[in-house]
């Protein structure tokens, strides 16, 4: 890894592309033959693109039993513990709306409703992600989503990955499609004979995936963009460097384009994660994926001291930030933009991406200056609620009407000036 003493007019984030026009052209197109052709189309892209054109998209009862008969129980146990631990902690963000009283039995209110039906996107590919599946599915059922739907490429074989299946097994979610690409995209957004449209999109994918997540935006709500994954390790002469090297591959794993930084204020440090990353990486089952993704996105800069690394990180604003250092707890408190932090040692990312119950779905590309990770209020919707008496209304009708009239909307002073007080009994 390249080792950059860093300056005040280095610039930390990094220009990614967002999909070129040839790409979009394609979405466009599979979007626009899913609404024309519906399934055939989904089959036709699917045959095209994953080598597998389903006789019939959506997953049977018998497929799911099968693939949690064939499970590892231990592994079914893990599963099963990872998403008791999401939920307690997806529990605590759920809201109660809120009636605001006014005088004479008037109110304002905030009334909390979770939306109706919700899709999730898994990605196929070179790995399995039932972690996903938990990460998506669970914050929406604590919202109160009643329908959750699970869409994913089927492989060669014209399956869905078992882990897949038996996460949304254990969740209770049996509505799932072999489905993937931007096509599985459309179909959410805009509904088939055999799936029906939802009103929310989550979870990665592809840049054909994201593109149509952008396209369909505005039919469907959709979570983020998502980019390639991210990690930022802040650490000092306490850490140690394999542990360090290890938690950057830990992520440069996952796609040639994702990025793995380090920022320290030890030259020791540097120099010694740069040997670890090279020694690990020979030794890594993905290391042609890991090897691509620490040459051109992975970088260790050095810092003169915390707080300069602090906004140097601040500037980043990764996806995933450890700290790492003395005092850990206190230095975290200085970072304002960051996806999901992880302080401590013994507080690696993967700990968050499995089992700890925080939500791994987060923002990327540096939008963590302005964006969350996914959690429950994404999957709900805030209703104002206003009731006026007639006695409240006569005592603000004038000046309603005359701030109505300011900004030249005759009809909305004469809206409120149109009810009187010889029309009877208040309704």
């Amino acid at each position: 890894m390249k080792i950059t003493t860093l300056t005040s007019d280095i610039s930390l984030k990094r220009q990614l592309e967002q999909g070129n026009e040839q790409q979009l052209q394609t979405v466009r197109e599979v979007i626009a033959d899913v609404r024309a052709k519906g399934d055939a189309a989904i089959k036709y892209y699917s045959e095209k693109w994953d080598g597998f054109a389903p006789e019939n998209l959506r997953v049977t009862k018998q497929e799911i039993t099968d693939a949690v008969n064939n499970f590892d129980s231990q592994l079914y146990m893990d599963l099963q513990e990872a998403a008791d631990n999401i939920r307690l902690y997806h529990n605590e963000q759920k809201r109660n709306g809120f009636q605001l009283p006014l005088a004479d039995g008037s109110y304002l209110a905030q009334r909390i409703t979770a939306l109706d039906a919700v899709g999730l996107y898994v990605p196929g590919g070179s790995a399995t992600y039932p972690s996903s599946v938990l990460m998506n599915v669970i914050p929406a059922q604590v919202a109160g989503v009643k329908r959750i739907v699970i869409t994913s490429p089927a492989g060669k074989d014209g399956k869905l990955p078992e882990a897949v299946l038996v996460a949304g097994h254990i969740l209770g979610v049996t509505e799932i499609y072999k489905a993937g690409g931007a096509q599985a995209i459309a179909a959410l957004a805009y509904g088939t004979e055999t799936i029906a449209p939802v009103d929310k999109i989550t979870g990665p994918g592809n840049i054909y995936v994201a593109l149509a997540k952008r396209e369909v935006f505005g039919e469907v709500a959709i979570d983020m963009i998502a980019g390639p994954s991210e990690i930022c390790v802040l650490a000092d002469d306490t850490a140690y460097a394999d542990e360090i090297a290890a938690d950057l591959l830990s992520q440069a794993e996952h796609d040639t384009l994702a990025c793995a930084v380090l920022i320290t204020t030890s030259d020791d440090l540097a120099d010694e994660v740069a040997e670890q990353v090279e020694i690990q990486l020979s030794r890594l089952p993905r290391e042609a994926i890991a090897r691509k993704a620490i040459e051109n996105f992975g970088q260790i800069y050095v810092a003169e001291s915390i707080e300069e690394a602090v906004r140097a990180v601040n500037s980043l604003a990764p996806e995933h930030l450890e700290v790492v250092t003395e005092n850990a707890e206190q230095v975290s408190q200085m970072v304002t933009h960051a996806g999901a932090i992880f302080i401590g040692r013994y507080s690696s990312e993967p700990v968050g991406d499995y089992f700890a119950g925080t939500n791994h779905v987060l923002p990327t590309n540096s939008t963590a200056r302005f964006a969350s990770g996914l959690n429950v209020d994404d999957f709900i919707k805030r209703t104002s609620v206003v009731y006026y008496s007639q006695k409240t209304w006569q005592q603000n009708a004038s000046k309603i009407a005359r701030l109505a009239r300011l900004e030249g909307l005759e009809g909305h002073a004469r809206a409120v000036e149109s009810r009187g007080w010889d029309k009877g009994d208040e309704a």
